[in-house]
């Protein structure tokens, strides 16, 4: 029989029995916040699946392609045995990919899924510490600080120069950032040194990271922080179409490419997040678990920095939500994986390689 508690204005009101173990553990995780809690090891099969299948996919196409060559440049009795033979064997990728994918979404997802409710562990503390990359921005940085410093929620702005040669660093102090100068160069150390920094400040619980070129904007916070409370770490997603400026420097081919990548990453972690890119900055993180995941990183990985990020988080079992955000044109020239096309497919490879043989490899 359920208990009943006193009258209260005149009603009485059933007193909550009590809560099994299991029950309890459940509720502190979804309330409290599950701590870092690596998962178990998992064969990545769609991850494989989905790269035997395109490379499958490939050999065809270029096999297709051969009949050109064979038939304008009077070739057919050389290129006819290449052609028949990678048309009949691009099968065979297609195939074993196949059967990876299907036997992964068939029978081994549901025990990659995570098993605990939605988290829900309220902020406390909704005030932020913004940590800003920068590298020869001069044109854009104080204009950045501004912007984000003026935010109700932002306690502080920090801007890490990564030795800029030009007046980037004195642009970004004088309009307010505690400023900071990282003299090893890389993207990769330029975050980690923001990432370090901003955890030192205890007065605050959360820690934005993102650029100094304007491509963001401070009121996309509100947004980040509305799914705060389910996660580790909120990723601003740059996919959603009306959200995006017409002309940015994310070109259709990088756009398409930096979704294909983050589902490959999202292949490989199964159940455990959804990623629709794998290359923005912004993001919003629960300082104690940067605290936790730092140690875990390497600053020596470059351009491909953020997708070993996500890669390790997901890795040890933390929670990745993402959240779409607005996409700006930049202010000044890019330097980092979107200067051409050819610069991004490079880093795209290179984040791929990351995830099938270990981010060690990469590191410069």
């Amino acid at each position: 029989m359920r208990n009943f508690g006193p009258a209260v204005d005149g009603a009485v009101r059933p007193a909550p029995d009590a809560l099994s173990p299991a029950e309890t553990d459940v509720l502190a995780q979804v309330l409290g916040g599950a701590a870092e809690h690596e998962p178990p090891a998992h064969l990545p099969m769609l991850l494989y699946g989905v790269l035997s299948f395109c490379f499958g996919i490939a050999m065809y196409l270029f096999g297709v392609f051969l009949v050109v060559p064979r038939y304008l440049l009077a070739l057919n009795a050389v290129l006819r045995p290449i052609n028949e033979w990678i048309v009949w064997y691009s099968g065979m990728p297609i195939f074993f990919g196949t059967v990876l994918i299907l036997f992964d979404l068939l029978f081994l997802l549901d025990g990659k899924r995570r098993t605990v409710p939605v988290r829900y562990q309220p902020l406390t503390n909704r005030r932020v510490t913004v940590a800003l990359t920068a590298y020869n921005d001069e044109d854009s940085i104080a204009a950045a600080v501004r912007d984000f410093a003026a935010h109700p929620l932002v306690a502080r702005v920090i801007v890490v120069s990564n030795n800029s040669a030009d007046a980037t660093f004195d642009r970004a102090e004088a309009a307010g950032a505690l400023t900071f100068n990282e003299l090893a160069p890389g993207y990769g150390r330029c975050v980690y040194r923001c990432l370090s920094e901003a955890v030192r400040f205890d007065d605050t619980d959360l820690v934005v990271l993102c650029e100094g070129d304007l491509t963001f904007r401070a009121y996309d916070i509100d947004k980040l922080l509305a799914y705060a409370p389910h996660g580790d770490v909120v990723n601003g997603t740059r996919t959603v179409e009306p959200l995006r400026q017409y002309a940015t420097q994310l070109t259709t081919f990088m756009y398409y490419g930096n979704l294909f990548v983050g589902k490959l990453l999202e292949a490989k972690h199964l159940g455990r997040g959804t990623i629709t890119d794998v290359g923005t900055t912004y993001k919003l993180c629960r300082r104690d678990a940067l605290e936790r995941l730092l140690p875990r990183l390497d600053p020596a990985v470059n351009l491909e920095f953020n997708a070993h990020f996500l890669d390790t988080l997901l890795g040890r079992g933390f929670t990745l939500i993402e959240c779409p955000i607005t996409f700006h044109p930049r202010v000044g020239v890019s330097k980092g994986g979107n200067i051409n096309n050819l610069r991004g497919l490079q880093v795209g490879l290179r984040m791929i390689a990351g995830m099938l043989f270990g981010w060690r490899r990469l590191a410069q």
